[in-house]
């Protein structure tokens, strides 16, 4: 089931009744109602918004991944349930278990994967992706030759036009970027615990301040698709340095693009869950590779 995502840019009291979000605007007084159980992603940036506990209670009972934006209205933080799904301690002790080598091949997979959708998007806005599929196929085991910083620097000139840096905190569209990438981590932590896997423990990613290590991971490979509706959004004009609620709400629709994996077409979230399994299953020695999405 595809689940709703709810953006608050206004200022609300969120409560909860009979399993129903109660969201209450602040200035008029009036009330509307939402079934929790439908909700995947719930967004703060209002900072004058306030909840009851049962509300983050629900939500995080729900697996649905509450996400806080700080005082620039950036994403920040996000909340999780920990304890989603009947097998959690074993599949614990499996991830936790997991051989180097092993971690290295996965690793391979995913940065495989990564460069060839970044080859696919620049093959589908003709901006000539040859030299990444070369790339694709030379990744080593855990990359050791560092296929994907060298794909990367050819990259970025290709996708965006002039001297463009990917830089956190760079120019535009490098803020439009940052949201969408941020979204896209929160979705990934969320499948990841849907899949009853610690998102703190990466394959790769092992900053030791770093709580969503193995989101950062298996979020390569859906990188390309956010850069798609980034450019995308220069193609319509619309302001990827300062993002009001249309761009916000365009980045957000990511979650719902229709993605290909496997032999199935299914939105950008659930495809996301298929992986976060498929990385499950590999832990437990039931698989060799992980599932990801491949960019048409």
């Amino acid at each position: 089931m595809l689940k709703r995502t709810l953006f608050f840019a206004n200022p609300y009291h969120l409560s909860t009744r009979y399993a129903q979000l109660v969201v209450q605007d602040k200035e008029s007084g009036e009330k509307q109602t939402v079934p929790i159980e439908d909700l995947g992603f719930v967004v703060f940036e209002h900072p004058h918004i306030t909840f009851t506990q049962s509300v983050m209670q629900l939500l995080a009972e729900n697996n649905t991944a509450v996400v806080f934006c700080d005082s620039r209205f950036h994403p920040s933080s996000m909340l999780l349930h920990l304890d989603t799904h009947t097998l959690q301690n074993e599949l614990f002790r499996h991830q936790i278990a997991a051989s180097q080598p092993l971690k290295k091949q996965l690793w391979q997979q995913t940065v495989k994967a990564k460069i060839s959708n970044q080859a696919r998007l620049l093959d589908k806005l003709d901006r000539d992706g040859q030299a990444l599929h070369h790339m694709a196929g030379k990744v080593a085991s855990g990359d050791t030759t560092g296929m994907e910083a060298r794909a990367a620097r050819a990259y970025w000139p290709r996708l965006f036009a002039g001297d463009f840096r990917r830089e956190r905190y760079g120019i535009a569209p490098n803020p439009a970027l940052n949201y969408g990438y941020a979204i896209l981590r929160a979705a990934a932590a969320r499948a990841l615990a849907g899949s009853g896997l610690l998102a703190t423990l990466g394959i790769h990613h092992h900053n030791r301040y770093n709580a969503f290590a193995l989101a950062d991971d298996i979020m390569e490979p859906y990188r390309p698709f956010v850069d798609m509706a980034v450019h995308d959004m220069l193609e319509e004009q619309m302001d990827t340095e300062e993002l009001g609620q249309p761009e916000k709400a365009f980045l957000l629709e990511i979650l719902t693009m229709d993605v290909n994996i496997g032999t199935n077409k299914r939105p950008l979230m659930l495809a996301l869950s298929q992986t976060s399994a498929s990385l499950a299953r590999c832990f437990a020695g039931e698989a060799n590779k992980i599932r990801y999405p491949v960019l048409q």
